[in-house]
């Protein structure tokens, strides 16, 4: 157990061996974020997906990454039933323990399979991949929670998917104080639903279908990739992509989204288990 001035975070791999950008991103933040609470803070890595690792119950913040794949095609594996057990046993101890609650990030594919596990929404694959700097619309809690509150409106995030949450059940999310934080950009010509792009699932729970971890130079590397360029002009037109490419520099987008939502995230996370501390 994490001592008072020691905080420890659990970040739960799910990119199966996969190259990918998104365990630096959540390096440097967690670094910057020792630096900038003035506390020792220690974070250990679990294989989830290829070597069915999952954390224990000592950690104070867990963090669950993207990934590739279906997030279909793995329910009922070895690695999703102890993935949910953890899950499980931080919702028991944060009810039984509401002064001492254990946060949760779950990002890209984990928000995804947590959608489908506990009948959040409905998970289908879309027509085509979304790829690239994409702008998210807040609800109206969008704009009052705590992580986004700051935030514009539309808010610029990375978008990396073949699969959306749809058909969000409101009344499942709101039974626990929660709430659907984002939506993703309206289309009037589509007539499609607007996928969910964040729900906080309670007060401790949270989690967001874009990227809130990928910094410009990370996206940048992606978008100079031949194959993903192809992909966000056939998708998007070039005048879009180059765009994209210009997002990156801008401080009011991908930067700041970068600088706010994990570093804000785990600042609630401490101050409220200063707060227990102290009572």
């Amino acid at each position: 157990m994490s001592s008072e001035n020691h905080i420890r975070i659990a970040i739960l791999d799910l990119y199966e061996g996969v190259a990918n950008e998104g365990m630096r991103g959540l390096r440097q933040l967690i670094k910057k974020f020792e630096v900038d609470c003035h506390m020792k803070v220690t974070y250990e890595f679990f294989d989830v997906r290829q070597k069915s690792e999952v954390a224990d119950l000592s950690f104070d913040v867990y963090i669950s990454s993207g990934g590739p794949g279906s997030p279909l095609d793995s329910a009922g594996s070895l690695w999703e039933s102890k993935f949910f057990g953890l899950m499980e046993n931080i919702k028991i101890h944060n009810q039984q323990h509401p002064d001492q609650k254990k946060h949760v990030l779950l990002i890209c594919h984990s928000f995804q399979i947590f959608c489908r596990y506990y009948g959040y929404g409905i998970i289908s694959k879309r027509k085509s991949t979304s790829f690239g700097v994409m702008p998210v619309h807040k609800t109206f809690e969008g704009h009052h929670d705590l992580l986004f509150q700051s935030l514009g409106d539309p808010m610029w995030a990375v978008d990396s998917r073949d699969y959306q949450i749809t058909q969000v059940n409101m009344e499942k999310i709101e039974e626990n104080g929660g709430a659907l934080l984002f939506i993703e950009k309206y289309r009037p010509h589509i007539d499609l639903e607007r996928a969910a792009m964040a729900i906080r699932f309670d007060e401790a729970f949270v989690g967001m279908q874009f990227h809130p971890e990928a910094d410009a130079l990370g996206m940048r590397m992606y978008l100079l990739r031949e194959d993903k360029k192809e992909l966000v002009i056939e998708k998007h037109g070039e005048r879009k992509y180059w765009e994209m490419l210009d997002h990156l520099n801008d401080p009011d987008k991908i930067m700041l989204t970068y600088s706010t939502v994990v570093p804000r995230f785990l600042m609630t996370a401490l101050g409220h288990r200063l707060s227990s501390l102290a009572i």
